[in-house]
């Protein structure tokens, strides 16, 4: 069946199917042609000149009474001008009248469905006021109604899943917080009333607690410098062998259990910003180690591939699902791998460390007869900052 702009055009008269195919390939015509620079300086004079001509139906609140007005005025001057070729000659007002009666009622039942999303959006907007964003606008209009109505849509749909984030982000950090500052304030309370005593094994426990409270403040306030924007970034260049020593070691610190082997190829160096990175392949390292099993280890490679460098983190735990590869670095997912002591940033902040490097991260398969058979996450990011 054939088709015009993706309706179905069989019950049309040729004619109209006709003037439609014209009118929108003159409306394409004149979009590409307006986006041509000899043109574009001319089209915005003309529009700077026209948006300074007076708006005499502003205050008219209906947009079919303002259609109705309008298409009236022009077909007004249209029948003078005939009247007036005509030798003025006389009209029968009764006829007139049931014209001009005719052609409202024409208009209203044609402007019906242009003006149903104008105020389906009206609605829509009311509620998202009152904090409603499952809200849409349907339609099937192909003009600009419809591509207003198309982006209304979209922006709807945005402002639903920032809002669901922001729920999501209140609950989180809720429950985050609200766990060592449990554990703190029941240990405290425990040695106020001398029920155990302040020795060195109660201090460890809330000096872990409090460097709990610590690390989640440290990777919110990351997070906060995120969403506005501000990335300071020291770049220099980095000699990675001793660079990864450092931070090998400093994982294996907090994780004496789970052996980390490095393995990188001499002599590599990168462009970056090193306490950005340390805190990158620190956030890997710890959600490999928190994820490993007893008796597991850690590997980290790190080799030149073409103009970058490829790092890969790979630990023999339960692996990461493949559904599951993309959401892992999203806030607070942690996954059903997930043990405690994790606060479901460490990957969200890495992923943002690697888009400052203009670099990328995924998880993806372990190699055939890989030993490391838990998840890989790989990093790309170019040796010379370009």
């Amino acid at each position: 069946m054939n088709t015009l702009r993706g309706r179905p055009e069989s019950g049309l008269p040729w004619i109209i199917r006709f003037g439609s195919l014209v009118l929108d390939r003159i409306y394409r015509a004149g979009s590409w042609l307006r986006a041509r620079p000899p043109v574009r300086p001319l089209m915005d004079a003309v529009e700077r000149l026209l948006g300074r001509l007076p708006r005499p139906l502003d205050p008219v609140r209906s947009i079919k009474a303002k259609l109705s007005l309008a298409l009236g005025l022009a077909g007004g001057v249209g029948l003078l001008v005939l009247w007036y070729s005509l030798k003025w000659i006389p009209l029968n007002v009764a006829f007139i009248a049931s014209a001009v009666a005719l052609a409202l009622l024409t208009l209203q039942i044609a402007a019906h469905g242009a003006t149903v999303p104008l105020r389906e959006m009206t609605d829509a907007a009311r509620q998202m006021a009152r904090g409603d964003y499952t809200r849409r606008v349907h339609t099937n209009s192909r003009d600009e109604v419809g591509e207003l109505a198309a982006a209304f849509n979209v922006m709807a749909a945005d402002l639903d899943a920032a809002d669901r984030q922001r729920r999501e982000l209140i609950a989180n950090v809720s429950h985050e917080l609200r766990t060592p500052i449990t554990a703190l304030r029941g240990m405290l309370e425990n040695i106020v009333d001398g029920v155990s005593e302040p020795d060195p094994a109660a201090m460890g426990t809330a000096l872990a607690q409090t460097e709990r409270l610590g690390k989640l403040v440290a990777e919110l306030l990351d997070l906060s410098r995120l969403d506005a924007g501000i990335v300071p970034m020291k770049r220099t260049e980095i000699a990675l062998d001793d660079f990864l020593a450092d931070v090998v070691a400093e994982a294996q610190v907090n994780h004496p259990s789970v052996p980390i082997r490095l393995d990188a190829d001499g002599d590599l160096t990168l462009d970056g910003d090193p306490e950005r990175l340390h805190q990158l392949f620190a956030n890997l390292l710890d959600n490999a180690a928190r994820h490993s099993p007893a008796g597991g280890s850690i590997r980290l490679n790190a080799a030149l591939d073409g103009d970058d460098v490829l790092f890969a983190v790979a630990d023999q735990g339960s692996g990461i699902p493949v559904a599951e590869r993309e959401r892992v670095f999203e806030r607070f997912t942690r996954g059903e791998r997930a043990t405690g002591g994790g606060t479901g940033l460490g990957l969200a902040i890495a992923r943002w460390v690697v888009q400052l490097h203009h670099g990328s991260i995924a998880v993806v398969d372990p190699r055939p007869g890989d030993t490391m058979t838990g998840a890989h996450v790989q990093v790309r990011l170019p040796a010379r900052n370009s």
